[in-house]
């Protein structure tokens, strides 16, 4: 059971490991210390339902209806990821951005509303979660696969955990302007370019 456990453990954390549009926003949101908790919490149980989902058997019946919708899905992505992108240029460029104390709160809401479409609107987390974890379930059995889930599971929730409240301890940090200018330009740059990845991949499925 123990195998079982840290494969899930370590295959799920490899997968959100990379920066992703989701990622950039949690770790935003908590140097701005803005419902940090609540988004972090809203993350790990979003992963743990598909995570969940794909091992219940999910993964057999959506990647084919994945691959039937995938130019919508990876064209609407980077439509709105490349929005996003945009919204970033203009926090690092503008003079209102210099601060996170010119920087209005967020509610939680508004908070949760984007991450929802950051994670959920993002054909990849499909591919990652249901199909890719969902598959790999397979070779699992009774207890073991409980114990597979778990472990993926558990390293979402350390991951986003560590992510969240380790942005929150750099927020003083980035109360210098030039930190602040590089954080948005940097998060802006990791959307335009997953935004050109979602548009390839959903003319070449």
């Amino acid at each position: 059971m123990l195998f079982a456990y840290l494969t899930g453990f370590s295959l799920s954390f490899s997968l959100i490991l990379a920066i992703g549009s989701q990622n950039a926003f949690v770790l935003r949101q908590a140097i701005l210390r803005q419902n940090i908790g609540a988004i972090v919490l809203f993350c790990a149980v979003s992963d743990a339902l598909l995570i969940i989902a794909g091992v219940a058997g999910l993964s057999l019946l959506i990647a084919d209806f994945v691959d039937q919708v995938a130019p919508w899905l990876f064209g609407g992505a980077a439509v709105w990821l490349a929005g996003y992108g945009v919204l970033r240029v203009r926090d690092a460029l503008g003079d209102h951005a210099l601060t996170m104390a010119g920087q209005p709160t967020a509610s939680i809401a508004s908070s949760l509303a984007v991450a929802a479409v950051l994670t959920f609107g993002n054909p990849h987390v499909y591919l990652d979660t249901v199909v890719l974890i969902g598959t790999v379930s397979l070779q699992f059995n009774g207890a073991t696969k409980i114990a597979f889930t778990a472990g993926a599971i558990t390293a979402s929730l350390v991951f986003f955990s560590a992510l969240g409240y380790g942005g929150y301890l750099l927020s003083d940090y980035m109360q210098r302007p030039r930190s602040w200018r590089l954080l948005n330009a940097g998060i802006a740059l990791i959307m335009f370019l997953l935004a050109a990845a979602m548009l390839r991949a959903g003319v070449w499925v």
